[in-house]
């Protein structure tokens, strides 16, 4: 599966962007997709994934309560929902997808389809 996110962009802190991942060629229909960030000089750090099948969702600790992830299964996408946005979400966003086997799905280890990342910048 071919992965491409899309929506990233400039905003001011307490603003919201949204984020789309859109999959091609193999259905995402039994695939975990999570999303990634990595700011400069920072690891990456897991945002939030989705269970397509059925759409259960967990969300890494930073961003709890302001991002929403779901997913559009006859449009093949997964989308990003981020509100109450600070300068410290400001990071390359990357979609993923696995068929892997994973306790929860927070590890970049775990997923093995990846797109090619959107900016976000948040001004403070």
């Amino acid at each position: 599966v071919q992965l491409q996110a899309s929506g990233g962009g400039l905003a001011q802190a307490g603003g919201s962007l949204r984020l789309s991942c859109a999959a091609s060629g193999r259905t995402l229909s039994r695939n975990i997709v999570g999303w990634f960030r990595q700011a400069p000089g920072k690891e990456r750090e897991f945002v939030a994934r989705i269970r397509r099948p059925d759409g259960s969702t967990f969300y890494g600790d930073s961003v709890k309560g302001r991002f929403t992830i779901s997913r559009d299964n006859a449009k093949n996408t997964v989308n990003l929902q981020m509100t109450s946005l600070k300068p410290e979400d400001t990071a390359v966003y990357y979609c993923a997808a696995t068929s892997l086997i994973c306790s929860q799905y927070v590890t970049d280890g775990c997923y093995d389809s990846w797109g090619q990342g959107t900016q976000v910048t948040v001004s403070s």
